[in-house]
């Protein structure tokens, strides 16, 4: 029995020791990817700044580093060279914590109450810091991962240019 169990506890070093390996090859730190500390309402502003001089939206994915989702739908989008050039070419993102330590409720009541959807949620928000969208990320799931094509169409039908009257004046 004690043969087994220093095996198990090995292969399980191993594994761990194989997937922080593997995270740190991709260069994603999967479990800070919010800040309980942060102060959401002063980084959400500076965001807003930084969409308004760059002609972007801004991307709020609320969620937790306990949330394995939350962590999947970042790596993916990480990930896939389309998704990481829309959300650049689009978006200033910004990673809104909701946790034990802090579960950032007034901000979230000012975006309207997006945790009723799960975690991830996204909202996307323009310059001024008008809400424009509420997505539900459990509808763009795909087994245990995402649909690149789901995403990358709400990256397009909620992005600067899809709100540009312009492209729609010859239709």
């Amino acid at each position: 029995m004690k043969v087994f169990s220093h095996l198990f506890i090995g292969m399980l070093c191993l594994f761990t020791n194989a997937t922080l390996h593997a995270q740190e090859k991709h260069g994603l730190d999967l479990e800070h990817i919010y800040n309980p500390a942060a102060d959401a309402a002063a980084d959400l502003a500076a965001a807003q700044q930084k969409a308004a001089a760059t002609k972007k939206h801004v991307l709020v994915q609320i969620g937790g580093n306990w949330c394995i989702w939350c962590k999947r739908f970042y790596k993916f989008t990480e990930e896939d060279s389309t998704l990481k050039s829309l959300l650049e070419k689009n978006f200033v993102v910004y990673h809104l914590n909701y946790s034990k330590e802090n579960k950032n409720l007034p901000i979230l009541q000012k975006l309207g109450y997006p945790q009723r959807f799960g975690f991830p949620v996204i909202v996307i928000l323009d310059a001024k810091g008008n809400r424009l969208h509420t997505q539900d990320s459990g509808l763009l799931e795909s087994a245990d991962s995402y649909d690149q094509k789901k995403i990358a169409t709400l990256l397009k039908q909620w992005g600067p240019d899809a709100l540009n009257p312009a492209y729609y004046t010859n239709q």
